[in-house]
């Protein structure tokens, strides 16, 4: 009887984004012929698609594969480099390596591919930057994002400039980190930039002005609505948190 109940809710639960995000009614038959196997199939084929456009999204993504198979991705990468050397197999494998804290391999294999024609590539430059800075290297992150925006003049990456920021606050370069983060802030898409500008500020002991940041990003969630909450739960937990001087 339990589990009749919840795969009712389930079910209403579905429908109703189904109907709110203007998916095609077809699934709503999906959903409720086939219950598992059909919410699956629209977590799988609709929601998951559309969330790994966003940095976000793609956390999320990652995570679920993490829990279904922790090793698949890492070991997909490994076999692939070991299959073929390339600069597109060095990358996949490095990011793996970043998101598994192994900071130092991923920064040898950007290193590695930071040759020839690939010698001034914004992507594994800005890899190259946020292996640095995991470990601690905030000097040679700044270094190597001020050669991807000398070399790459029209490169735009939010993410890049966010990390140039925390790099200038690692290295207390106050009022330099400062003017970075007030500009992410006025448009960096989600609220980490927002976040991260609001510890800044009160590590700088600048309460008011945080509070202000923090509040600013929690009214803009409450208005984006339940799928931005649930896409930045962690970064809005945070910044309730850090609303307590």
């Amino acid at each position: 009887m339990p589990y009749l109940i919840l795969s009712l809710l389930l079910q209403v639960a579905f429908i109703v984004h189904i109907l709110k995000t203007g998916r095609s009614t077809t699934w709503i038959w999906i959903v409720v012929m086939l219950p598992l196997a059909g919410m699956i199939a629209y977590l799988i084929v609709e929601v998951l698609p559309t969330m790994s456009q966003s940095r976000a999204g793609r956390q999320a993504s990652r995570k679920v594969r993490s829990v279904i198979n922790p090793n698949r991705d890492i070991n997909q990468a490994v076999h692939n480099y070991r299959v073929s050397d390339t600069v597109e197999n060095s990358m996949r494998l490095a990011d793996e390596c970043l998101n598994r804290g192994m900071a130092e391999d991923a920064r040898e294999l950007f290193r590695k591919c930071l040759k020839g024609p690939h010698a001034d590539d914004p992507d594994l430059l800005f890899g190259l930057a946020r292996a640095q800075f995991a470990l601690g290297e905030y000097s040679e992150v700044k270094d190597i994002l001020d050669q991807l925006k000398e070399r790459n003049p029209d490169y735009r990456n939010a993410e890049a400039h966010l990390l140039y920021a925390r790099a200038l606050e690692g290295m207390n370069q106050v009022a330099a980190a400062l003017h970075e983060y007030e500009a992410l802030h006025s448009y960096y898409p989600g609220p980490d930039a927002s976040v991260y500008y609001g510890k800044f500020l009160k590590s700088q002991s600048q309460f008011e002005q945080a509070r202000a940041v923090f509040r600013q990003v929690l009214d803009k969630a409450e208005g984006l609505g339940k799928h931005y909450q649930m896409l930045h739960k962690d970064q809005l937990k945070l910044a309730r948190s850090e609303m307590v001087m």
